[in-house]
């Protein structure tokens, strides 16, 4: 898809990438009731918005269109990838691997031993996708409590 003189380019989110990361987002099936991808893109630019990746397509007729995101973050003690997602047009090219890859590299220049992330019960395409890039399941249960809802006051969920 992508020829080596068109490689696309990743680099920290910008203002101007909101519609079109959420609409990424939307069609890669990310997007939940109970979080607000707005809410979510807010948050992450007040704390450390410079481990929030955007892969865009440098080919000529294309350049500056959203092609993935990752979105990384360090508490000190480890790494969390969130909101990993490739255009289903442009999936199985690579550009998942160079997004972990920008990611990874970021979060051990920060001093972070191991990375975590979650994958949703059932998504077998995508374990295997990490599988093939090093992550092993680690036999842990991930629990979560909301503390803010994005859904309003009636329709708090715990995801």
């Amino acid at each position: 898809m992508h020829s080596a003189s068109s490689s696309p380019t990743i680099r920290p989110f910008e203002a101007a990438d909101e519609a079109a990361v959420i609409a990424l987002w939307h069609r890669c099936g990310l997007v939940r009731a109970w979080n607000d991808p707005a809410k979510d893109i807010a948050r992450k630019l007040a704390v450390q918005p410079e481990l929030f990746g955007v892969m865009v397509d440098e080919r000529p007729g294309h350049e500056g269109a959203v092609l993935g995101t990752v979105m990384a973050g360090y508490e000190g003690h480890r790494g969390w990838i969130n909101y990993l997602a490739v255009d289903p047009a442009a999936q199985r090219h690579g550009l998942g691997r160079a997004l972990m890859n920008w990611a990874e590299a970021r979060l051990a220049e920060a001093g972070c031993p191991k990375i975590n992330l979650q994958v949703r019960e059932g998504n077998e395409p995508v374990l295997g996708f990490y599988a093939a890039i090093g992550f092993t399941n680690d036999g842990v249960v991930s629990l979560g409590k909301r503390l803010v809802s994005d859904e309003g006051e009636s329709g708090a969920r715990s995801h």
